[in-house]
């Protein structure tokens, strides 16, 4: 029996705070598609501990060992299924659900690639620009919001 992904997902942008750039991943599976980190939520996984194990796997980046601050914007928004992405999912489900994150970070950082083909730190309107994203891009030109009122 195939098993299907879980309609519920995470964003997590990572950006580093002295160079005001964040990090884009390209896909294996869909080279022409940049992004930040994401992933699908597990059975019995709440949406930060789902963020916090996609970007250990994703980076390398271990954020309770290296005491990084992962900020949960408490924000979610739903999205229709890329088409080239469907197969992953039960033949019903169209819609997935995804909460935000940030990862700050003082410095960039050379990321562990293990689900990507390459990597760039960009600026945020480069970010913006690249990622065929929408909401990816929405979560990112939204930082400068969050620094200034922090």
């Amino acid at each position: 029996m195939q098993r299907y992904k879980r309609p519920e997902s995470v964003l997590v942008v990572i950006y580093c705070l002295t160079t005001m750039r964040c990090l884009m991943l390209q896909r294996i599976d869909d080279p022409c598609f940049w992004q930040s980190v994401t992933g699908s939520m597990e059975d019995n996984e709440l949406p930060n501990q789902t963020a916090i194990r996609e970007v250990f796997e994703e980076t390398g980046i271990d954020i309770i060992n290296q005491g990084l601050t992962l900020i949960d914007t408490q924000h979610t928004v739903e999205f229709e299924i890329f088409p080239q992405f469907q197969h992953r999912y039960a033949p019903d489900v169209k819609i997935n659900k995804e909460h935000w994150f940030y990862l700050p970070l003082l410095n960039e950082i050379t990321p562990v690639l293990t689900e990507h083909l390459a990597y760039q730190w960009l600026s945020f309107s480069d970010a913006v620009n690249l990622t065929l994203s929408p909401n990816n891009g929405e979560a990112i030109s939204k930082i400068d919001h969050l620094i200034k009122i922090n």
